[in-house]
């Protein structure tokens, strides 16, 4: 039976959000939820949950190349807590180099005519398919 999750790469402006499925075990980009001084957008958040009903979230853990948090790890542990409120399970994926191979890809796509200009979003978006999928890739789900 086909199962959903939600990926979320946590950002201090945006927080990329994509779906995933275990059938193929591939993602797709759902966009963006605009972080602000005051938090994540709830609204937008609630939003996600109900429409797309998942039966996980997945969080991209921020770290060091040595593996070490990083300085964002604190304020990740609080989306996390934010999160659970929602009553979906969640993991964590380590999100090392997400956003360097999310560019790399919107690059690689962009000169083979597949899509336009590269937004700061859709970086975030391609960085939360990419949590997503390494989350596929490594479980059982």
């Amino acid at each position: 039976m086909p199962r959903t999750l939600l990926a979320f790469d946590y950002g201090r402006r945006r927080i990329g959000v994509a779906i995933g499925q275990s059938v193929t075990g591939s993602a797709s980009p759902l966009g963006i939820v605009v972080n602000a001084a005051t938090g994540p957008d709830q609204a937008a958040l609630q939003a996600l949950i109900r429409e797309w009903r998942p039966e996980l979230l997945v969080v991209g853990s921020p770290a060091h190349a040595d593996g070490s948090p990083s300085a964002m790890q604190e304020q990740v542990s609080h989306f996390i807590e934010l999160l659970g409120a929602f009553e979906v399970p969640i993991a964590t994926v380590d999100e090392r180099y997400t956003s360097i191979e999310a560019t790399a890809k919107l690059k690689e796509a962009r000169a083979a005519g597949a899509r336009g200009r590269i937004t700061k979003e859709s970086i975030d978006s391609a960085a939360a398919v990419l949590i997503a999928e390494r989350y596929l890739a490594a479980h059982k789900f």
